[in-house]
């Protein structure tokens, strides 16, 4: 395992059938600081307990079976909560893709997927967004709803002065003369900002916001 922080780290589990397959993802995400390998195992010897205990944050698999993977899987089965589903290895199979569209899975990977193509699907569905092959794309917006993805925080103008400003790489005292603000007020304001986006440090913060279609410049 990876000695990441936990706040940090993508939690994965390997529900792979091929195990030189699992054993080579194992050893190309032990390589990444911000991905940790929390279980391994086969489908034919996994249980979703086993995974639940995991509370992984992103389950990785490389064979579907319509109805293996239910919508409701998380709460009638013990998925964790927010655990979202990749295949990979996965034929050019539009009703397959379908298929597994439709019972969950939000990360879709064909067999010519390179191992950077896998890293990055790990680390883009666990940010909420969904990744398919580019012919799929247009039948994943269709079939695949994305409400569980979160939502565009709602920043006053004073926050997104303090963002821009955080974004400059400015200081809290810096900031506070800016604004013309005690430090502690622009503190709990920056505390406010990290919580309300889910963010670890400011650097994050910033990138999250703009992800969300903020004009935060720098």
């Amino acid at each position: 395992m990876t000695d990441c922080v936990p706040s940090s780290c993508v939690r994965t589990f390997l529900l792979i059938e091929n195990r030189l397959l699992r054993e080579a993802l194992v050893r190309l995400f032990r390589k990444r600081s911000d991905v940790d390998v929390v279980g391994e195992a086969s489908p034919t010897d996994e249980t979703p307990l086993g995974i639940f205990e995991s509370q992984c944050n992103v389950l990785v698999g490389d064979s579907f079976l319509p109805g293996r993977l239910p919508r409701s899987f998380a709460a009638k089965d013990g998925m964790p909560d927010g655990c979202r589903i990749i295949l990979l290895g996965m034929e050019s199979s539009e009703e397959q893709f379908i298929a597994a569209v439709r019972s969950g899975v939000t990360g879709y990977l064909l067999q010519d997927a390179s191992a950077s193509d896998v890293i990055s699907t790990v680390r883009a569905v666990y940010r909420g967004e969904a990744v398919c092959p580019p012919r799929f794309v247009a039948q994943m917006s269709v079939d695949l709803p994305l409400s569980d993805s979160p939502p565009k925080p709602d920043l006053t103008l004073r926050q997104q002065q303090l963002v821009t400003l955080v974004a400059k790489g400015l200081t809290n005292k810096e900031i506070a003369s800016h604004l013309n603000l005690s430090e502690f007020t622009v503190r709990n304001h920056i505390h406010n900002i990290l919580k309300q986006v889910d963010a670890t440090s400011r650097s994050e913060a910033v990138e999250t916001i703009r992800a969300h279609g903020y004009s935060i410049s720098s």
